[in-house]
């Protein structure tokens, strides 16, 4: 019995030995460091993630790719579509900014200011219906503000298990609107939300800002010098639609969404003031001829450069169907009184309307922007928006409440609709930056001490830094 307890014990140490030896072994095992999965992996990783290209940029990987969304996000099991996106990685190390444009995406490394600002990542996001990121068949009830808050919602939360640092919102014009519409509807996605000169027409037929920002911007030479060549412009309609369309049979432009060239041509000239402080300096107005000694082929030169005769051509409008839906159904679109043109113009500023194919079913929601412009009153928290002084898109700009906490509205001086915090004064910009900063959760302590010595972390980079400026369609009411 003794022998056989002593048997028993020593096959119990042995056992034990072996089990010791063989954890340790599992532990050294287990401490060895395992293979970094790359970080194209781990992208493709995440279900419904498909890659496009990846393009090689130095510092970064920049990746186009497209993810697969519900076409409607209330009834996901109706279909899906892909959507296009691009990804700019810098390392998971560092916050990510979720850029949108509102529009297409650029397919080329780009970075925003703010990503300069807190040396990050870049998530940038096609706007559903913009081709090719548009379901077939396409349903247009699908296109609304909330559907697109809903897009960003879903990929914000697939890739934030791998980004899992601070991220902010942003965007400029259209995008800075679609920045602002995802905090409303998401509101614990983002740390911040930086959005420039992005427009907030709360009411759709009250347009007095307008008016009245049109009599002040700049100086009264250059208005009057602009109105003068839009007036003439429609005095000379007769010779001037003739070279139209002269340029439109030798560039097979037609006219058939908007109804005819007439109205194709007034829509171009009445946006000719408009466009130019949209995109111009005061300093440009000496580039504008003078309309009484103009030759006809200067009346159309400058009009041409500045608005663009192909924008309401069918080719010209079919890349902006999805936006002049929105702006006919829920976005609003702006107008304005041009008494200067008084028994020249026919038609006036054409609604949204006459530039969406008939066949799309159009009808204007006047809650959806109320909504936003009240919820960002009272419950805006770490947003900023910054305008261009004369920018037309900010007559109408996004205002703070009582309820807002750590948000700020902001006016770059003379700058027109490319406005960013760069272009703010020195104390502004250094507030702005730090802000970006402090909201990444990336501001060095001495900028978090003084805001005065907040600087971008980014070295500047001509090429990722340069800015697509979106030459808008105007949104008409």
């Amino acid at each position: 019995m003794r022998k056989t307890l002593g048997w028993l014990l020593s096959l119990v140490v042995l056992i034990g030995t072996m089990g010791a030896a063989g954890f340790t072994a599992q532990a050294a095992t287990a401490a060895q460091p395992a293979a970094a999965t790359d970080i194209k992996d781990q992208i493709l990783g995440i279900p419904g993630m498909s890659l496009i290209e990846e393009k090689p940029y130095p510092g970064y990987r920049f990746f186009v790719l497209n993810y697969e969304q519900p076409v409607d996000h209330r009834q996901p099991w109706k279909g899906t579509f892909k959507q296009r996106l691009t990804l700019l990685h810098k390392d998971v190390s560092r916050p990510t900014v979720f850029f949108t444009s509102g529009y297409n995406v650029n397919t080329n490394p780009r970075r925003s200011e703010p990503t300069t600002i807190v040396d990050g990542n870049q998530v940038s996001l096609e706007y559903r219906f913009f081709n090719p990121s548009r379901p077939t068949p396409a349903n247009w009830a699908n296109l609304d503000i909330w559907q697109a808050a809903s897009d960003q919602h879903r990929i914000f939360t697939a890739l934030k298990k791998i980004y899992t640092k601070n991220w902010l919102a942003t965007g400029g014009s259209k995008g800075g609107m679609t920045a602002t519409y995802y905090e409303r509807f998401y509101p614990r996605d983002m740390d911040g939300v930086v959005a420039y000169v992005a427009p907030n027409d709360v009411v759709n037929k009250e347009d007095s800002a307008y008016d009245r920002f049109f009599t002040k911007v700049g100086t009264k030479e250059c208005r009057d010098k602009l109105n003068a060549v839009q007036r003439e412009a429609l005095v000379r309609r007769e010779p001037l639609e003739a070279k139209y369309a002269a340029a439109a049979a030798e560039n097979g432009w037609t006219f058939t969404t908007v109804g005819n060239l007439d109205k194709a041509y007034e829509a171009v000239v009445l946006d000719y003031v408009w466009a130019f402080w949209q995109y111009s300096l005061l300093a440009d107005c000496a580039s504008i001829p003078t309309a009484a000694t103009a030759s006809d082929q200067e009346i159309w030169d400058t009009v041409d450069a500045i608005s663009g005769f192909s924008a309401y051509t069918d080719q010209g409008l079919e890349t902006y169907t999805p936006y002049y839906y929105q702006a006919g159904t829920q976005l609003g679109s702006p107008d304005i009184k041009q008494p200067h043109l008084d028994g020249l113009s026919r038609y006036g500023y054409q609604p949204p309307r006459n530039f969406v194919p008939r066949d799309i079913p159009m009808t204007f929601q006047p809650q959806a922007m109320r909504d936003v412009d009240t919820w960002v009153r009272n419950n805006a928290h770490q947003m900023l928006f910054v305008y261009g002084q004369n920018d037309p898109w900010g007559a109408e700009p996004f205002h703070l409440g009582y309820g807002a906490r750590d948000s700020y509205v902001m006016i770059a001086p003379g700058a027109n609709h490319g406005a960013n915090v760069a272009k703010l004064l020195d104390g502004e910009k250094a507030l702005a930056t730090a802000k970006i900063l402090q909201w990444a959760g990336v501001a060095p302590a001495a900028a978090l001490a003084d805001a005065g010595r907040a600087a971008p972390l980014a070295a500047p980079d001509a090429q990722l830094d340069q800015r697509d400026l979106e030459r808008e369609p105007q949104l008409r009411p």
